[in-house]
């Protein structure tokens, strides 16, 4: 694989800040683009429209994880990973006054995005200038429903948000049936996102862990994303949500996901391993 990077997972400094630039589509929308890779669409006339794949997935778990929080109280989310902040703005249109925490280490992505895509007014989204680890670190035992890791630097997640360690930590985080939700890209052959659902599955604080995808990634055709969600889901509803999902996509279960990490390592902080380098923008070809 391309693009791995192996040793022991940093803990205590942010990513370099990154160059950031927004780019209209002519449609009312915008793309943040960062370090020449698309991470973000935002529209600011309509947030509850998400038109990145996995994007679409991860809203679709925001909507199971709703329809079991009071509507007075909100859904407490943090988001590991800011870029356009798509989807805190999809958490406050579909639960306004949400509180919701995301740790964005560039500072000056997060300045450009504020000052051209602004957040919704009211809003009580919190940005931390602070890195994954650090960041999850420093919060309150049981004080999230949903965290979501959606964090690149140099095109890559980065090694120290998917160790044993580090899932752990966002374990004690998250509230009794709190979920966590990612986006891993993978290559087709899917060795990374099999040591990913590896660590899950062996951190032992999750219970099930579900892969969705679009049919063609799920199929290995392409490099793209997977959404990998680990904790207290309601099964049939998260598979007619994903039945609903504008991008035709599918859902592996529990038993379909631990298949696939079966001869894989977990990833620990001594053997880290950031996510494979995606193929140039626009150039992504089915095999």
């Amino acid at each position: 694989m391309s693009g791995q990077r192996r040793g022991r997972a940093a803990q205590s400094s942010p990513e370099p800040e990154a160059a950031a630039r927004v780019e209209p589509d002519g449609h009312g929308g915008a793309t943040v683009w960062v370090s020449g890779q698309p991470q973000s669409h935002v529209q600011l006339d309509d947030p509850g429209l998400l038109v990145f794949e996995y994007v679409q997935h991860l809203g679709l778990i925001v909507d199971v994880l709703a329809e079991d929080v009071p509507p007075e109280r909100g859904l407490r989310v943090t988001h590991i990973g800011g870029a356009g902040m798509t989807l805190p703005r999809y958490v406050e249109h579909v639960r306004p006054g949400s509180p919701q925490i995301v740790l964005e280490p560039a500072a000056a992505v997060t300045e450009v995005v504020r000052r051209e895509l602004p957040l919704p007014r009211g809003h009580r989204i919190r940005v931390r200038t602070a890195g994954g680890r650090i960041g999850v670190a420093g919060m309150a035992a049981g004080s999230a429903d949903l965290v979501v890791l959606d964090a690149f630097a140099a095109g890559s997640v980065p090694a120290e948000l998917t160790t044993s360690e580090f899932v752990r930590d966002v374990a004690r985080v998250l509230r009794p049936g709190g979920v966590l939700a990612m986006n891993i890209p993978d290559e087709p052959g899917r060795a990374y996102l099999a040591r990913v659902v590896a660590t899950l599955t062996g951190a032992a604080a999750y219970g099930q862990v579900v892969v969705i995808g679009t049919h063609d990634v799920l199929k290995g055709r392409r490099f793209g994303n997977y959404v990998v969600a680990a904790g207290d889901l309601p099964l049939a509803t998260v598979s007619r949500a994903v039945a609903r999902c504008p991008a035709p996509s599918g859902l592996w279960t529990d038993e379909h996901a631990r298949r696939l990490a079966r001869a894989a390592r977990p990833l620990t902080d001594t053997d880290a391993q950031g996510s494979p380098a995606p193929p140039d923008p626009g150039r992504w070809r089915a095999r």
